[in-house]
């Protein structure tokens, strides 16, 4: 290891969970983050749930953690906003995850002449919502979108997902979104700000190299990469960038904690 770490941040899905079940050295990984009292945080692009609810879906697997060390897309998308335009309004298209972040980081949610049109992650997209939003946004409004996800996973298989439905909102508007999920490097930061740490001396955890490692990589931290979610071995080679390690699994970074 050529830099120490003091801080981590993890990815989710395929990292220490898959389809509901904890990944083998997931729990104890955790574990050793809270037993050493290292700062970290679990991060996620769902921008669908809470971190109440993500708590107790991680809990469900066996892996205990605070509500407090869950960073969604939701929550830095709020973030953002109130950098940008604080106490503003937002028309939003989502579900619990990001109506809550918003209405807690002081936002009025309207459907009339908002600052923002706000795309999150939910189930029931309808044509309604989204014809609301391209309306409001040839009026002005900016465009913003939780994260650039063009499909999610269900047990049927691959569901439109933000970023999907953000390409026809921008083909209609001719308005691209700011995404502030992964790969965004202002996740990342923020997370850094949430947990008071920094980059030099901070890990990225994550399964894919188009989100968590280049991401990690634009803002500046240790990157590791590891092989049970959606990269493959051979994979790693057909990108021009590369994470700091690769690992076969969370279970590695026990020790290293």
């Amino acid at each position: 290891m050529t830099r120490p770490i003091a801080a981590w941040l993890t990815d989710m899905d395929g990292v220490l969970v898959h389809e509901g079940h904890a990944i083998p050295g997931a729990p104890e990984f955790i574990a050793a983050l809270r037993d050493a009292g290292r700062p970290f945080l679990v991060l996620t692009n769902n921008s669908i749930f809470t971190p109440r609810d993500l708590r107790a879906r991680l809990a469900t697997s066996g892996i205990e953690l605070p509500e407090e060390n869950i960073w969604t897309s939701a929550l830095a998308t709020a973030q953002f906003l109130h950098d940008q335009i604080p106490g503003g309004s937002a028309y939003a298209i989502g579900e619990a995850g990001l109506t809550t972040a918003l209405h807690e980081a002081g936002y009025t949610l309207t459907e009339s002449d908002p600052d923002y049109v706000v795309l999150g992650e939910t189930r029931t997209y309808s044509f309604e919502q989204i014809t609301k939003a391209i309306r409001l946004i040839k009026g002005g409004s900016r465009f913003i979108a939780t994260n650039p996800d063009t499909t999610g996973p269900s047990l049927e298989g691959p569901l439109p997902a933000t970023g999907a439905v953000a390409a026809l909102i921008q083909s209609a508007t001719g308005r691209a979104p700011y995404y502030v999920g992964k790969p965004n490097p202002i996740l990342f930061r923020s997370a850094l700000n949430r947990i008071g740490a920094h980059s030099e001396d901070t890990a990225m955890v994550g399964d894919r190299m188009d989100t968590d490692v280049v991401g990690g990589i634009e803002a500046g931290l240790t990157t590791f990469l590891v092989m049970t979610g959606s990269t493959r071995p051979q994979d790693v080679e057909k990108y021009p960038f590369r994470p700091s390690h690769v690992k076969d699994s969370i279970a590695d970074l026990v020790a290293l904690v």
